[in-house]
């Protein structure tokens, strides 16, 4: 018995802004810059009122068109933007999905490694009979964590959410993983306020990040060059890790999909660990960095695209706030 992926759907907001816009907000920055250093050129950014969780029914109603609601026996859903500290927010989900009540759901608080993580709690529900069938939602909504003026992670993160269908097989889909934590690294990427460790602070003052961003602690900050380091440290590690627990090799891969951060980091790992461009996923341009629904938006692509076909070997990475990181190979 195994489990595979049998389905992915996907949500992105209305409303879209593009690096004109911004440039029309910031004055000095430059579309065709931003474009060129973080391949992006537009991003989808969710309404006032519009929430992860609002996304995630969405995104759920996609992929559940044409199944059977009745066959899911287990929700996880997977998102760092929270609708209330209590109740689990797949609780709500199965309610608004209409879904049995005989079924599990929990919710995990995990960001870019969100996906391979949400993947192995599935394949172990399935292993464990607990579930033949898991929907696994991921879904942030990021730009609500954003300070107005804060030009550099306005630029990269785009809202947006992914609904997949984990299905008991009778070949296995969804291979060995690998995984990794580092919470020594946790305030390099942290919205500080808000918690209960620090509450939100309606008077919290503007901190100028010295390169014409503004943020304040109610909003994310991000140290870019820890974060870079982190990342070309732990990904060639677990992608070799990876490879020598699924006993195969670079070569036997036909796609390779990362958590898309940004270009020029998923283009750096990609020369680094020697993955050849005609097996690389980078998709940026009309999503940016959508946190934990980048890597499922990445499959629904390239198989929309015809770029693998069934028995093809895919291997996938997440990595980011935390530390935390994961991969796992997919046979599609």
């Amino acid at each position: 018995m195994g489990a595979s992926i049998q389905k992915i759907g996907i949500y992105l907001p209305k409303a879209v802004l593009t690096n004109d816009m911004l440039a029309q907000e910031f004055g000095d920055l430059n579309p065709e810059k931003v474009e060129k250093q973080t391949g992006i050129r537009e991003r989808h950014i969710s309404a006032e009122n519009e929430t992860a969780l609002d996304m995630a029914e969405k995104a759920a109603r996609n992929v559940l068109d044409g199944e059977d609601p009745a066959s899911v026996d287990f929700i996880i859903l997977c998102t760092q933007s929270p609708e209330y500290y209590l109740p689990t927010g797949a609780c709500i989900l199965q309610d608004r999905l209409g879904l049995r009540h005989d079924i599990g759901a929990i919710d995990i608080g995990l960001g870019c490694s969100g996906f391979v993580y949400g993947l192995a709690l599935a394949k172990s529900f399935i292993t464990a009979n607990t579930a033949r069938r898991v929907l696994l939602a991921t879904s942030d909504a990021m730009s609500k964590h954003v300070h107005p003026r804060d030009r550099a992670n306005r630029t990269i993160f785009g809202d947006g959410a992914a609904a997949t269908i984990i299905d008991q097989s009778q070949s296995e889909g969804i291979l060995q993983f690998s995984v990794g934590t580092d919470g020594s690294g946790y305030r390099n990427l942290i919205v500080p306020n808000g918690g209960l460790r620090h509450r939100y602070n309606p008077d919290a003052p503007d901190i100028d990040d010295g390169f014409g961003g503004i943020r304040s602690d109610n909003h994310l900050y991000m140290n870019g060059p820890e974060i870079f380091n982190f990342t070309i440290d732990a990904v060639p590690k677990v992608v070799a890790e990876t490879l020598e627990k699924n006993q195969i090799t670079l070569e036997d891969l036909d796609y390779v999909i990362f958590h898309q951060a940004n270009k020029y980091i998923v283009d750096y790992l990609r020369k680094k660990i020697g993955i050849p461009k005609e097996k690389f996923y980078i998709n940026l341009l009309h999503t940016g960095n959508t946190v934990s629904a980048t890597i499922p938006m990445g499959l629904k692509d390239i198989l929309v695209q015809g770029l693998i076909k069934s028995g093809d070997l895919v291997l996938i990475s997440g990595f980011g706030v935390g530390y935390s990181w994961g991969a796992t190979v997919l046979r599609l």
